[in-house]
């Protein structure tokens, strides 16, 4: 679930606006605002005349009527997908056709671990197919703009950021949002490679980040390392619980996240579970069978 964080933005928004952000960089956001997306899903636009659009957003109409709207007159040339959550890439499918473009992204929802035979629940935006499949390293030119791909699984296993390479910046998708810590949430989440990815941003340059949900997030690398600490301080709370006699996640989850709503509780027990399997990696923590939220768990 949605992790508090210990910096506050402003985010100065408008639904139904194109926000010039940079001089390469235009935003527009979609009326979808919940517990897990925040004011909504920021689309943005990338160049001038011959641009691209990184993820699109949920099938909402009010949304892709305004993208086809203020982008009158301007060609799109790509269409670039972080990964396929029904807020993210959805409304490829109808821009695409008015707009005749291909979309790029990994690969459809569950490839990272589709590939590594691991089946995934059906949660994601099953009928997006990537018109390119992208992977780490490529770079993508266009008309001003080159943007080069970094693959960042852990939120899901298809999750790439893009580099704008002209300002510096990222576009981090959900794997580091302006508001709030990811979901991640096995099979298709898996937080060994979320943290491996948060540690991949620490070793680059930028500074400088741009997420779907949230605004504009500054001094980066010092941001990604409170994840990082929340993390770890996560799996210190579980680590706890194990000493103190808990041995089931649903135990665990009302001692761990004593400031949520229990509604939320059945998101909090998927992010306790990632972790736990993030445990059993290292060694740390052992069960038997596969690790479920049903399973019994006990310190190595």
């Amino acid at each position: 679930m949605p992790g508090k964080i210990p910096f506050t933005f402003e985010y100065d928004f408008e639904y139904g606006r194109l926000e010039r952000l940079t001089p390469l960089i235009r935003r527009v956001t979609a009326k979808n605002p919940s517990a897990f997306t925040f004011n909504g899903t920021g689309t943005y636009v990338i160049g001038k005349g011959n641009v691209a659009v990184i993820d699109p957003g949920p099938l909402v109409p009010e949304h892709i009527e305004t993208l086809k709207e203020t982008l009158k007159g301007e060609k799109i040339t790509h269409i670039l997908i972080t990964h396929t959550h029904m807020d993210h890439s959805p409304a490829a499918k109808p821009l695409k056709a008015f707009w005749n473009v291909k979309t790029y992204a990994y690969g459809p929802h569950g490839a990272g671990k589709l590939e590594q035979g691991v089946p995934v629940e059906e949660g994601g935006d099953m009928e997006f197919d990537p018109d390119v499949r992208i992977k780490h390293g490529d770079v993508i030119e266009g008309d001003g703009w080159t943007i080069e791909c970094i693959y960042t699984p852990g939120h899901t296993s298809n999750h790439i950021c893009f580099v704008l390479k002209e300002e510096s910046s990222i576009f981090t998708g959900d794997h580091v949002m302006g508001w709030s810590t990811s979901i991640i949430a096995p099979p298709d989440g898996d937080m060994t490679q979320y943290m491996e990815s948060l540690q991949l941003l620490l070793q680059r340059d930028e500074e400088i980040y741009w997420p779907t949900h949230g605004t504009c997030i500054r001094d980066a690398r010092a941001y990604v390392q409170t994840f990082i600490d929340h993390r770890l301080n996560r799996e210190q709370q579980i680590i706890d619980c194990l000493d103190q006699g808990y041995s089931v996640i649903d135990a665990m989850v009302p001692v761990m996240y004593t400031d949520t709503s229990p509604a939320m509780y059945g998101a909090a027990a998927r992010s306790v579970l990632a972790a736990m399997i993030r445990l059993i990696d290292t060694n740390k923590v052992v069960c038997e069978g596969i690790p479920s939220l049903a399973s019994e768990y006990k310190l190595v």
